[in-house]
């Protein structure tokens, strides 16, 4: 047995005074300053988080106030006869009452009575209430009147965790003081302090990990601390600590960003097998990367870098990879992450999914690729390299049968930029590739529906713009000149149609409509139709066409493309049925539905 009784530090180097109260310095002085002036409220209400002072700078409150002679500084002399009293706990005049268990009306019943009792030895008697929110809403109205007018001599000081809960004709009658959680520096300095009082040994990272495992709270940081000190023995090293309290630490988020930027996907998943079988979860993994993903992105810039929360050593370290990762792969990376965590509940192969958020981190590094898009478009890489040979791909087939015979001997030239002001923009007549003729052993490929390319806004504004600037003669400064002739099907060149149209800036909405009420039809020699109402909507459209020529003729790989406005036929005019008569028509050309409508006596609603 032990010669004294273990006392734990959190209620060992509980603070005495205002002035060993740790991360709550403004309010710890206006507390200090009302007691110097003597302007006293006869409620107060402390809320805030657990383990940040509430309870203890009530009872340094009520023990300053009933000092029998204060110091100069505002604090508590601690040798008359108020204060031994509160020290040795035998005050009368400091009354705590613990509302999580004497919550009914009866309990507000025998409070309201010592109310009622003048103080013995000092000016005030002190009642404060802990957990105040746990009342009932019987006791909640009882002690309204006594809260309201309350003796001279008794001054209610309330606290509480959860503020929500209190009725506002409570809040109302309450000075009102919000606890802030506490800062890492702050823990660490307190902690720090405390070794050095008892004699241990510490690291810097090591108390910076127990700091953030405590979340603002010191309370909880003082009980993380004792349960280190006794793994560790009174040496609290770095490594001790992220082995007794089972965390991940620094090193692994580190390492696996290494992985990612190098794209090693083998080895991050490697390290992830590790985590996961140490007993971690993916989304804390997952969460625990963005966080790191956060840090490196807050690296980057001197100014914020006072915001990590962490040693300096440990700064100096996210400094140095912060300088090798871009900030696009960041912002990029973080939104893998969140979508990852949003999806991670609802997924059921969870392990699955954590690994392809890796897998797709690991591909940003990658540069982006030519094709367009509303996000980055990665070519993904294998997991592992292996040597595969060369493919060839397949020539793309035939759209229409009236170009089928052309398109299938055209010659098919690569895609190149050249300035426009320097080059000027080729006509129609250029783009038609001179064919070639084709072996007599080849099949003619199949019909098929070539693969749809995604849509870039910016791309299509700065089409926009360029169209613009050739119908007012002004040259844009850069386009792509298209030199070869894919075939294309009409599911194709509908889809590019209404994506054009869709992004279309706001002025040109009227425009934007019209073309989605427009079929475009293939003709022959990769002719678009475009067949309009009236000799009216063509002017009205016609400052469209070299932009969106331009557009298709990239987007469809087809320099060949032209754009005919023409007015439309009569038999292509549909014609608009009301429902009585659509209901004629259908009886007049379906016998069987004739048949029906008598069999059943059925009539037009």
């Amino acid at each position: 047995m032990p010669k004294d009784h273990y006392i734990v530090s959190a209620r060992k180097y509980r603070p005495a005074t205002f002035d060993t109260v740790v991360g709550q310095k403004a309010l710890t002085t206006t507390l200090k300053n009302a007691i110097a002036t003597g302007k006293l409220a006869h409620a107060y209400l402390f809320c805030g988080p657990r383990g940040v002072g509430k309870t203890t700078c009530a009872r340094i409150f009520a023990k300053t106030i009933n000092c029998l002679s204060p110091k100069e500084n505002g604090e508590a002399c601690g040798a008359c006869e108020s204060c031994r009293t509160f020290e040795e706990k035998r005050s009368y005049n400091i009354i705590e009452l613990d509302a999580a268990s004497n919550n009914s009306i009866e309990d507000i019943r025998q409070l309201i009575e010592q109310v009622m009792i003048p103080p013995q030895v000092g000016r005030y008697k002190v009642f404060i209430i802990d957990e105040v929110h746990m009342l009932s809403s019987a006791a909640f109205n009882a002690f309204l009147k006594t809260l309201e007018e309350p003796p001279a001599h008794v001054i209610f000081i309330l606290a509480t965790t959860e503020k929500h809960k209190i009725l506002p004709t409570i809040l109302s009658r309450c000075q009102i003081y919000d606890f802030a959680r506490m800062e890492v520096p702050d823990i660490v300095a307190h902690l720090k302090a405390v070794a050095e009082k008892e004699g241990y040994t510490y690291e810097d990272e090591a108390l910076g990990i127990i700091a953030r495992k405590a979340d603002g709270g010191m309370r909880d940081a003082m009980s993380i601390f004792d349960q280190v000190a006794s793994y560790t023995q009174g040496n609290i090293t770095y490594k001790k600590v992220i082995e007794d309290l089972n965390i991940l630490d620094y090193e692994v988020y580190f390492t696996m960003t290494d992985h990612l930027l190098k794209a090693e996907i083998p080895a991050a998943m490697l390290l992830l097998n590790d985590i996961l079988s140490r007993g971690f979860q993916g989304q804390l993994f997952v969460n625990g990367l963005a966080a790191h993903f956060r840090d490196l992105l807050v690296a980057k810039d001197e100014a914020t870098l006072p915001l990590l929360e962490v040693a300096q050593s440990v700064r100096e370290r996210y400094r140095t990879q912060a300088a090798q990762v871009p900030t696009r792969f960041l912002y990029r990376a973080l939104k893998i992450c969140r979508q990852c965590d949003q999806n991670y509940n609802t997924s059921s192969n969870k392990r699955l999914l954590v690994e392809l958020t890796l897998i797709e981190v690991a591909q940003l590094s990658a540069p982006d690729s030519d094709a367009c898009g509303l996000g980055p478009t990665k070519i993904l890489k294998p997991l592992f390299t292996h040597d595969a040979p060369v493919t060839t791909t397949a020539a793309r087939p035939v759209a229409t049968k009236a170009a089928a015979t052309t398109a299938a001997s055209t010659t098919v030239a690569v895609t190149t930029k050249v300035p426009t002001a320097a080059t000027p923009q080729p006509s129609a007549q250029q783009f038609v590739a001179q064919p070639k003729a084709a072996p007599q052993s080849a099949p003619q490929a199949p019909t098929a529906r070539p693969a749809l390319r995604t849509l870039s806004i910016r791309g299509v504004h700065r089409q926009a713009q360029t169209a613009t600037s050739a119908a007012a003669g002004t040259p844009s400064p850069t386009a792509d000149v298209v030199t070869e002739v894919r075939p294309f099907d009409e599911q194709a060149l509908s889809y590019h149609w209404y994506r054009y149209a869709a992004v279309l800036p706001q002025e040109q909405a009227a425009q934007a409509g019209r073309m989605k009420n427009i079929q475009p039809v293939i003709a022959d020699n990769w002719v678009v139709e475009v067949p309009v109402e009236n000799e009216m909507v063509i002017p009205f459209m016609q400052p469209l066409v070299p932009g969106l020529t331009d557009y298709l003729r990239k987007q469809l790989h087809n320099a060949a493309i032209t754009l005919n406005l023409r007015i439309i036929k009569k038999e292509e005019q549909r014609q608009v049925y009301s429902r009585k008569e659509a209901y004629g028509l259908l009886i007049k050309e379906n016998k069987n539905f004739q048949n029906l409508v008598q069999a059943l006596k059925l009539e037009m609603a």
